[in-house]
This record gives structure tokens, C-alpha cells and sequence, in this order.
């Protein structure tokens, strides 16, 4: 049950980017981000990892829910940084989203240096590639 009559994604995404730092754009993040409102925050994430800064951050101080997509943009804004070194912070988490990225292991995630330049990282792999698998029937003579 949702408190006081409010629902999920009743309240509009709002963005905001300041650019004023080339090497450390900062993304406003307000309202519901969710299902049907993540669309334009993964865009502007895609614009903003294009230049290559050396940090992205994303501001929560305004984030009034958040679900399952939404965390998967914050996630995406990390993987998708990992190639051309950037690093994802994130600013003013409210307590509610400090404790989904805790308990999703997002934090830990978050936390991971980017890979050194020429150095595979398994994790951003298909499973297929990143291990050998031994249960795979196996031809006899």
C-alpha cells in the first residue's frame, strides 16, 4: 500500500543537466523514476557518457520514487561508463534508495573502478564467454 492515496508515477520525471564542468556533468534526478518515466534519464545518460567525462554524477535530491527500471538506468549508467573510464557517483540518495542500492549489492557495483585500458572485465560479459561450462554433454568415443 502506497501512503496517503499516492501512486506510483503519478509524479512527472523532472531532469536537470549542469554542463558547467565538462569533466563532471551533474544530472538532476526528480520524481518518479520508473517504468514509464526512465526513457528520457537513459537517454541523457547515453548523451552525457558520449563526451567521455571522468566522472558522471547523478543527483537524487529531488527522487521521489524509484522501481526496478529505475534502478536498472542507474546501472546502465555505469556499465555503459566502464569502456571509456567514467565514473558514476551518486549525490543526495535519499534513505529509501540507499537502502534498495545496499540491499541490490548496487552500491558495491557502483564502487568498482572502471578497468584499466586493454583489460577484459568478466562481469560485462555473457556468462557464456566469461567462464568454460563443465556441464555441457560431452561427445565419448
Amino acid at each position: 500500500m502506497v501512503p496517503h492515496g499516492r501512486t506510483p508515477e503519478t509524479t512527472p520525471l523532472t531532469l536537470a543537466v549542469d554542463r558547467s564542468d565538462p569533466d563532471r556533468p551533474v544530472i538532476r534526478v526528480g520524481g518518479d523514476l520508473a517504468y514509464t518515466t526512465a526513457a528520457p534519464l537513459r537517454d541523457e545518460i547515453d548523451r552525457v557518457l558520449a563526451a567521455k567525462p571522468s566522472v558522471v554524477a547523478l543527483d537524487f535530491a529531488d527522487l521521489l520514487f524509484i522501481d526496478s527500471t529505475g534502478l536498472a538506468v542507474i546501472v546502465h549508467a555505469w556499465r555503459e561508463g566502464q569502456p571509456g573510464g567514467t565514473a558514476v557517483e551518486l549525490r543526495s540518495v535519499p534513505r529509501f534508495l540507499a537502502t534498495i542500492l545496499d540491499l541490490t549489492g548496487v552500491t558495491g557495483l557502483l564502487a568498482r573502478p572502471a578497468p584499466a585500458a586493454g583489460v577484459t572485465d568478466l562481469v560485462s560479459r555473457p556468462a557464456s564467454e566469461a567462464t568454460p561450462r563443465s556441464d555441457r554433454p560431452t561427445a565419448s568415443a
